[in-house]
């Protein structure tokens, strides 16, 4: 046989190998139903959970596992002794209010205490990006959790929009910044006119507008302010791990560890880390090669250092194992 083949079958074997390895995960999934939503509830793959996190997705059609880019998470969960649950966002998501979600997940907590089997000993919500309009929400509503992981949330819906604008527009001239923020003032006055989708499209001049669905979902929730409800949540002393990445380009991680501290306290510990806005390394948004190729063959290595150590020994704190034994 032709050498460089041989090279080529030996390669294959060895990739294939390596995406084997880097894929399988020390938890077990079930494929379940929350009402009408399809959802994943996901246990230690030996020994019993004792307590259930409820994931709540950032923005986007977001699937159960996110496609697969869930299950670092879910492990960690599972190393921890906590169940995970997660489920497809609904067809209509972009008809939602952050209220609509924060029903929604209250929902899933509610089927999910309902349910004979799953592990309710310690609810701990865990909620990334946009979430973060969601969670405190749900904390000041409920009195039934034992406690919030919040991942690169924002405080203010317009302020993160402009934020994450500034940031796009860093290496661009001042003709273009100008005229970028110029577009971003007028579409922010047409959302506080309630303007329909045709004066918005005919008078924003936004290069790359919105499609007609977004443009109902922005309306919709482009007054949200997490101040309010992480203020109407500080009687619950919940303890809260705020996740934040150094190189986030999203969201001011200033504003929000400052508002998170003021508000809540000692009840959150604020844990830094050398990523992106996704806890990704900075390496795996800049290059979509090393992205792609990390994300195929060994997804825990998507994360930034310690992102995954410092859920897993939070979630240890909660469980109720660990109470049961202190």
């Amino acid at each position: 046989m032709n050498r460089a083949i041989v090279c080529a079958i030996v390669a294959v074997v060895m990739v294939t190998g390596v995406a084997v390895a880097g894929n399988d995960y020390r938890i077990s999934e079930e494929r379940v139903s929350v009402g009408d939503l399809d959802a994943v509830l996901v246990r230690p793959r030996d020994g019993e959970a004792a307590g259930l996190v409820v994931m709540v997705h950032g923005d986007g059609p977001v699937e159960a596992t996110h496609d697969g880019l869930y299950r670092p998470w879910f492990e960690a969960a599972a190393d921890a002794g906590f169940a995970t649950l997660s489920w497809s966002k609904p067809p209509n998501w972009l008809a939602q209010t952050m209220d609509d979600r924060a029903r929604e997940a209250g929902a899933a907590i509610d089927w999910a205490r309902g349910r004979a089997g799953v592990p309710t000993g310690a609810v701990v919500l865990w909620g990334a990006s946009q979430a973060g309009w969601v969670l405190p929400k749900i904390a000041a509503a409920r009195d039934d959790l034992a406690g919030i992981v919040a991942v690169s949330p924002a405080i203010n819906w317009l302020r993160q929009g402009r934020f994450h604008l500034l940031e796009g527009l860093s290496e661009a001239s001042d003709e273009e910044r100008e005229r970028a923020i110029a577009i971003s003032d007028r579409t922010r006055r047409l959302l506080a006119d309630d303007a329909d989708y045709a004066t918005y499209r005919a008078t924003s001049g936004d290069p790359a507008p919105m499609d007609a669905a977004r443009w109902e979902f922005v309306k919709l929730n482009f007054r949200s302010d997490a101040t309010a409800d992480l203020e109407a949540s500080r009687g619950r002393h919940l303890p809260v791990l705020l996740m934040l990445g150094d190189h986030d380009r999203n969201v001011d991680v200033t504003e929000t560890a400052a508002t998170y501290r003021r508000i809540l306290g000692d009840d959150v510990r604020i844990a830094r880390f050398d990523a992106a806005h996704s806890m990704a390394r900075p390496v795996m948004e800049d290059s979509a090669v090393a992205g792609f190729g990390t994300a195929v063959l060994w997804p825990r290595a998507l994360l930034a250092g310690g992102v995954l150590d410092e859920y897993r020994t939070f979630l240890e704190r909660l469980s109720p194992r660990t109470r049961e034994g202190s």
